[in-house]
């Protein structure tokens, strides 16, 4: 793995429509309805970037809330700004499989033509079947949103290039302190997300969605993606939630209250309150002391059930 080098899941237009067109031309690249030459407006903070994008996306997007536009335009910058060269982009070409390639050029527009904003980029001569990916980058490359950051998987996408096998199970977290169960769980985001209208946190909220399509899972911010950010359902209340397999330590709480202020600073609207609740196996007596001075987060156990029968 290169020093520096990040790595990306790009969606190359809706359900893979630009895919051809994308490996053909060498390129990558998006849209989202702003249709000006970003030569310019590319700054090195996304933030500032947001703040000008957004109402124009609105503008163009009428009844779209702040957390898709600003969904939209992060994603705009990181492709056009965000992106440097010689990071490693996996795009599927529709069929089950990625195209891995290496950035070689920065920004272009080609205003008139799909996805206008573009990069340049070098094709590998491999194709990556998402049957030989480990189950965690599966679900990395199968997330919500044209833009996904796989930097965490960079060892196994460059055993991929090299064409050595690649390993079946990367896990690390820092801030969970007893990891021996991350085998069992490693699907403990997906289980909750596609089984949420029967928690406790489904009869009040929402995963946040658009277009009947889920943004709020592992939706972006700028200081790490938020596992999910959920929306009560009279629309007052925007829920952070942070997962965590195994014990959670009291770092999560300084983590999540990152992730709850930046929802509160640039996604909610006026009349919207932000909350937050991290799930793990279990706490300890350091996170419940640091939760006890907050009054906006709470603390939910999660079980996993493993049985053997006899044959």
């Amino acid at each position: 793995m290169i020093a520096g080098r990040e790595y990306y899941r790009i969606m190359l237009g809706a359900k893979h429509s630009h895919a051809e067109e994308c490996h053909e031309g060498q390129w990558f690249g998006g849209g989202w309805d702003i249709d000006v030459d970003l030569s310019n407006e590319l700054t090195d903070n996304w933030r500032d970037f947001n703040k000008k994008f957004i109402p124009i996306y609105q503008e163009k997007n009428p009844g779209k809330s702040k957390v898709t536009a600003g969904l939209a335009c992060g994603m705009l910058h990181r492709i056009c700004k965000g992106i440097n060269e010689g990071d490693i982009v996996l795009c599927p070409n529709g069929s089950s499989a990625y195209w891995v390639g290496e950035v070689i050029g920065g920004y272009s527009y080609h205003p008139g033509h799909p996805l206008p904003h573009r990069r340049k980029v070098q094709w590998y001569p491999i194709v990556i079947e998402r049957s030989e990916m480990s189950d965690a980058l599966q679900k990395s490359t199968g997330s919500i949103g044209t833009v996904s950051c796989v930097t965490k998987h960079g060892p196994e996408i460059e055993s991929f290039i090299a064409g050595n096998e690649p390993p079946k199970l990367i896990a690390t977290d820092e801030l969970v302190e007893d990891p021996s169960v991350f085998a069992l769980e490693a699907h403990l985001e997906e289980f909750l997300v596609h089984n949420w209208p029967q928690t406790s946190l489904g009869q009040d909220y929402d995963i946040f969605q658009e277009d009947g399509e889920i943004v709020g899972q592992q939706y972006p911010s700028d200081t790490g993606p938020i596992d999910i950010l959920a929306i009560s359902k009279d629309k007052k209340t925007l829920l952070v939630v942070e997962l965590k397999r195994g014990r959670a330590s009291d770092a999560v709480v300084g983590q999540i209250q990152r992730y709850m202020g930046y929802v509160q600073e640039e996604l909610a609207e006026s009349n919207q309150a932000v909350r937050g609740i991290i799930i793990a196996l279990e706490d300890d007596l350091r996170l419940k002391r640091a939760l006890s001075v907050t009054n906006n987060i709470e603390f939910y156990r999660y079980q996993v059930s493993f049985k053997l029968f006899k044959g």
